[in-house]
């Protein structure tokens, strides 16, 4: 669909910003030229728009919906995308320093390689983007989100995401804990041992010798209970159960949330 034919369209479905002759002329230009540095373009509608390469450095973008759209290589830097729709647009490689993020949706997005300021996605919504670089959220956010994805028993994405808040703050041991118990979830059970270990010593370092001695308990006994085999005489099933116990006593302290939670 050509530009023109996508703003009449726009203009009777009444998807432009109130003043529809200012909108219109942003949108020709941005659709005709791709050059449309502070075009005001609230509320806008152009979902599954293809504006690869497009200059938006400075647009009015707020409340605009982007779902779906192809922004990659775009600059959107310094741009308002404040309650902006971007989920499941593709935005690789695009500039977006200075971008306002304001309750942004960015879920299922696609940021790889794309230009961030460091924690500019805290009061953003980016569950299950991809390519999202770690700088661009702060420990709680990860955490948060990772808390998130292990209540919907997301094993992989969870670890990933706990990963992600211990390269942030590697002195918070609610994250170790949190990391620990996805590991134990998917079978890696010796690495949970050392998240729990790591953890029990951050906690007596604090003072908490309680959750420091219940750690420590913790990883002994998923030490013990990993070394058994099962014979067929019920080890097997106490083993398992032993596994589900000691995750049910340390969630408390991994489900721990953390300021800022939109991230998730």
């Amino acid at each position: 669909m050509n530009g023109k034919k996508l703003i009449l369209l726009l203009l009777i479905s009444g998807n432009l910003t109130a003043n529809p002759l200012l909108a219109s002329e942003a949108l020709f230009r941005l659709l005709q030229d791709r050059n449309c540095s502070g075009c005001k373009l609230a509320d806008t509608d152009l979902v599954h728009a293809d504006l690869r390469d497009a200059d938006l450095s400075y647009a009015e973008l707020m409340r605009a919906n982007l779902g779906e759209a192809t922004l990659d290589g775009a600059n959107l830097s310094h741009a308002d995308l404040s309650f902006t729709s971007l989920r499941g647009a593709s935005m690789r490689g695009a500039n977006l320093k200075g971008a306002k993020f304001y309750g942004t949706d960015l879920r299922d997005s696609d940021l790889t390689g794309a230009l961030l300021d460091p924690n500019s996605l805290e009061e953003a919504h980016w569950s299950g983007a991809t390519g999202l670089p770690a700088s661009s959220s702060s420990h709680a956010a990860l955490h948060n989100a990772g808390v998130s994805a292990a209540k919907e028993e997301q094993w992989n994405q969870a670890e990933k995401l706990f990963s992600q808040a211990i390269n942030k703050t590697s002195q918070s041991a609610e994250s170790w804990v949190a990391r620990g118990i996805t590991r134990e979830k998917l079978g890696k059970r010796q690495l949970a041992i050392q998240d729990f270990n790591y953890a029990s010593q951050l906690y007596a370092s604090e003072g908490k010798s309680l959750q420091s001695a219940q750690l420590t308990t913790a990883a002994k006994s998923l030490e013990d209970k990993v070394l058994q085999k099962s014979s067929g005489n019920g080890i097997g099933t106490s083993v398992l159960n032993g596994l589900l116990s000691t995750s049910k006593a340390l969630l408390p302290l991994a489900m721990k949330l953390f300021a800022p939670a939109v991230g998730f």
